[in-house]
C-alpha cells in the first residue's frame, strides 16, 4: 500500500501538457485530441484526393506569399485540444519551428469531412478555430457536398460565413489569397 507522500509523487500538475506530450510519443499513427478525446488520423483516399485538389490550386499563391502548406500540429493552449488540420497555410518562418503552431498563426485552415468526423469539423473545430483566432476556415463537407468559408473569428465563433456552396461552385478566397477555388473535383 502506498503512503500518502509516495502517492502524491504521481500526481500530474499540468494535465494538459502531459496529455499533449503523450500523444506526440505515439509512433506510427498521427493522433489529435478533440475536446479531450484522442482520435487516430486515418483519412481515406477520397478524403486525401479532395485535400490534394486544394493543395494544387493554392500552391503557387502560397509560394508567392512566402508561406508553407501542410498538416502540421496546431495547439490550442488552455484546452485539451491538439489538432492536425487537413491543410494549414502558415508563414514560412513559422513553419521552420520545431513545435506546434497556434491557429492565429495560420492564414488559412482547411478541414475535409469524413463520415466518422463530419460533425467534429462542422461544429467543434469551427468553434475552436474561431476562438483561437484562425482568420479563415474552409470546411469541405463531403457528406453535404458543399463548401463553406468562415471568416472574422471571435470568442463566440466566426461572424461571417460564405456558403454553403454546392460542389461545382467556385469559392472566393479573400486576400491575401485573392483567388477562386474550384470545387468540382471534390
Amino acid at each position: 500500500m502506498a503512503t500518502p507522500d509516495r502517492a502524491r509523487s504521481y500526481e500530474i500538475e499540468d494535465q494538459e501538457a502531459a496529455l499533449k506530450f503523450a500523444i506526440r510519443q505515439i509512433r506510427g499513427d498521427r493522433v489529435q485530441i478533440i475536446e479531450g478525446v484522442i482520435e487516430q488520423m486515418s483519412p481515406s483516399w477520397a478524403h486525401e484526393s479532395a485535400a490534394d485538389v486544394i493543395r494544387e490550386q493554392l500552391g503557387r499563391r502560397v509560394r508567392e506569399l512566402d508561406c508553407r502548406m501542410g498538416s502540421g500540429d496546431l495547439d490550442l493552449p488552455g484546452s485539451s485540444n491538439w489538432y492536425i488540420p487537413d491543410i494549414a497555410v502558415v508563414p514560412r518562418a513559422l513553419a521552420k519551428e520545431a513545435g506546434a503552431l497556434l491557429p492565429d498563426q495560420t492564414l488559412l485552415v482547411v478541414e475535409v469531412t469524413s463520415d466518422s468526423n463530419g460533425d467534429t469539423d462542422r461544429v467543434v473545430k469551427r468553434r475552436r478555430y474561431a476562438e483561437y483566432g484562425a482568420p479563415l476556415y474552409l470546411l469541405v463537407d463531403r457528406q453535404e457536398r458543399a463548401c463553406t468559408l468562415f471568416s472574422e473569428p471571435g470568442p463566440l465563433g466566426y461572424t461571417l460565413a460564405a456558403g454553403p456552396y454546392p460542389f461545382g461552385t467556385p469559392v472566393a478566397l479573400p486576400e491575401p489569397f485573392g483567388l477562386e477555388l474550384r470545387t468540382e473535383e471534390f
